[in-house]
Parts: structure tokens; C-alpha cells; sequence
């Protein structure tokens, strides 16, 4: 946990973004590393624990990170809580919460609040568009023989 806070603190007074850092530890050893980047890559995706994420997946040579577990600065938002689930992380550390990052404006809950309504409701609504052609291709992966599965 040290090194994450470590790479926050350090990374943010370098100008790499906002004060998140993730470790990946496997085995009592850490895999890989990231901080939060989003200013200074103009990606809004590049938080702490995603980069994090892509750096072990990298490391390890494959898309899943079970055997795990993941170090981070502070409570991870919904996007990077998902990131985590997808990569089969086995545990998630966290140091400071989610409401002491609101506290300083990174404030996520509107997020946990949006997911809550109906799709057509939210902020930025969402609309369904072409289902019957798009089922072709999910049709095609039920029937593709060497898909790999994740």
C-alpha cells in the first residue's frame, strides 16, 4: 500500500494527474504499477487502477489477474471497480475512501446514482438502435469453435 501512495503523491507533484497510484501483487510481489494519468495523456479512462491493470495483464501475458490482488490510493470509482471484476482480481485494498475523494471533487456518486435509473433517464440517455442485425454477430460467437472465452 506504501507504493501506491507513494506513486500518488510522486506522480501527481510530476504533473501526471489527479493523486492516484495502484500496485498488482502476485505472489508477495508486485507485478506491475500505475497512476492516475488522465490530464496528461488526455484519457479520461486512465486512472490509477486501469493502468495498473493493463501494466500486470502485460506482465503476466494474459487478460485475467486471478492469484491477484490489487493496492490502490483510494476506493475505486464504478469504472475502475469494474475493471477489477473483469480482471478476476482476488481482493481489493483501498486506503482512503470515497468520500474523502469527493471531498477534495472527485466525486463518483452521481455515477452509483445514474446506474440506478432507468436508461432513457440518465444524464446522458442511452437508446437502443438496430438490435435484430446486431444479434448476427453474438449469433456467430455462440457458434465460433475456438472462441476464447473470458
Amino acid at each position: 500500500m506504501r507504493r501506491a501512495l507513494e506513486l500518488a503523491l510522486d506522480q501527481m507533484n510530476a504533473g501526471s494527474g489527479g493523486p492516484f497510484g495502484a500496485v498488482i501483487v502476485k505472489d508477495g510481489a508486485i507485478i506491475a504499477e500505475g497512476w492516475n494519468r488522465v490530464t496528461s495523456s488526455s484519457d479520461p479512462t486512465a486512472h490509477a487502477e486501469i493502468v495498473a491493470i493493463r501494466n500486470a495483464c502485460a506482465t503476466l501475458g494474459r487478460f485475467h489477474l486471478s492469484g491477484c490482488a490489487i493496492y490502490t490510493s483510494c476506493e475505486p470509482c464504478p469504472m475502475c471497480l469494474g475493471a477489477i471484476y473483469w480482471a478476476r482480481l482476488d481482493c481489493v485494498y483501498y486506503a482512503n475512501s470515497r468520500i474523502e475523494a469527493a471531498s477534495i471533487g472527485f466525486d463518483d456518486d452521481f455515477i452509483y446514482s445514474e446506474l440506478k435509473l432507468p436508461l432513457e433517464q440518465r444524464s446522458i440517455p442511452a437508446f437502443r438502435l438496430l438490435a435484430h442485425e446486431a444479434l448476427l454477430a453474438f449469433e456467430e460467437w455462440e457458434a465460433k469453435l475456438n472462441k476464447v472465452r473470458y
